[in-house]
This record gives C-alpha cells, structure tokens and sequence, in this order.
C-alpha cells in the first residue's frame, strides 16, 4: 500500500511528465511495428510461393527471435548511435519475425479447394492472391501482428538505454533517484500498455477470424 500511495502521489504531482512519456513511448511503438510491418508482409506474400525463399525467411525469422531486445538495440548503437531513430529500428527488427512467418504460413496453407475454384473461375495469380489467399491468411496474419505488437510495446521501454525515451526513462530515472513512486508509475504504465495491447488485438483478432469464416 506505501508504494502504491508513492506511486500515486508522484503521478499526481507529475501528470506532464507522465503524458509526455507515454506519448513518447506510443509514438516508439506505433513507428517500429509500422515499418516492422512495411517489411514482413511484402516480403512474406513475396516468399511465401518459392519453397526456399520461404525456408530461409521462416529460418531468418527464427534467428532473429533468439536475439535479446537489449542485444538488438546495443548492436545499432554503434551504428546510429542514440535517441529515436535507432530505437525505431530496433523494435522493427522485433516486429519482423512473427509478421513474416505467420504471412507465409498463413499464405501457403490456403485452403486448395478454395484455390482450385478461383482457378476454375480464370482468376489471374495476383488475383487468386488478393481475393483469396490473402483473406484466407488474414486471422493468422493479424496474429502475428498481435504478437509483434505486445512485443514492441514491451521492448519500448528498452529503448531508454539508447536515449529514446518513453517509459522505460521513469523506471531508470526511479531506479537512479531512489524514487519508488516514479519506478513503480513507468512499470505498471508499461505491463498497462502491453496487456492493453494483447487485450484489444485479441478482440479484434477473434472478429476477424469469425467474419473469415463466414466468408
């Protein structure tokens, strides 16, 4: 209870700070997962019809996810050096693994019978693709985003040690200070975000997959 009423009475005393972390913090995620996501789709409807190219991306995808968040962002630091933009492109290379292997997987595991009759109805290949498989590999698709998604958010707070702010400075700042109420406001904000975000993608994953079906 005395670190919950620290926590309060510093979020109180602070809601500037506060909001602007969190926005910062937003805008971290929000810009990683996007160009994440530029990257994987394309380049998993790409792959997803050439067995090799598909093996190695799958593989690719897997080397990626055994790297640690922190490993990711130390390795661009020398390369970018700090602040936003290295950060950006730290949570994209996280965001890129579950995106491109749920693409590929989503893709080739189509339903031939659907495919066969497309055929027969003349469709063209790219329109096989955006009229068929596409929709078809839409459920697992947005699970992947999903997952990129709470990823992301939780590896934001990870981009404080290259100075890209958000809400891992609170925690840091906190961890610095002494200041349980500032430590414990940046920590629950960030478990807030991400169960937030597998919450509401959960949901909307679950009504994209009933209105597949109902296709």
């Amino acid at each position: 209870m005395e670190t919950l009423a620290q926590a309060t009475g510093w979020l109180r005393a602070n809601p500037g700070t506060f909001l602007e972390a969190v926005g910062d913090h937003l805008l971290l995620s929000l810009v990683g997962l996007a160009i994440g996501v530029a990257i994987a789709l394309p380049a998993g409807i790409l792959v997803a019809h050439r067995p090799r190219a598909a093996e190695a991306a799958i593989a690719l995808a897997g080397a990626l996810r055994t790297i640690p968040s922190l490993a990711v962002l130390a390795a661009l630091l020398p390369l970018l050096g700090v602040g936003f933009t290295p950060s950006v492109l730290a949570l994209a290379l996280l965001a890129l693994p579950p995106v491109l292997v749920n693409t590929v997987t989503g893709i080739r595991g189509a339903d031939p019978a659907a495919l066969d009759a497309a055929r027969g109805l003349g469709m063209t290949g790219w329109q096989r693709a955006t009229k068929v498989e596409l929709p078809l590999a839409a459920p697992l698709i947005f699970s992947g985003l999903r997952v990129a998604a709470v990823q992301v958010v939780s590896a934001a707070a990870l981009a404080t040690f290259i100075g890209g702010g958000g809400l891992g400075d609170l925690v840091t700042q906190g961890l610095a200070l002494l200041d349980t109420g500032r430590m414990l406001v940046g920590a629950l904000a960030i478990a807030g975000l991400a169960l937030g975000t597998e919450a509401g993608l959960g949901l909307l994953e679950r009504h994209l997959a009933e209105r597949v079906r109902g296709l």
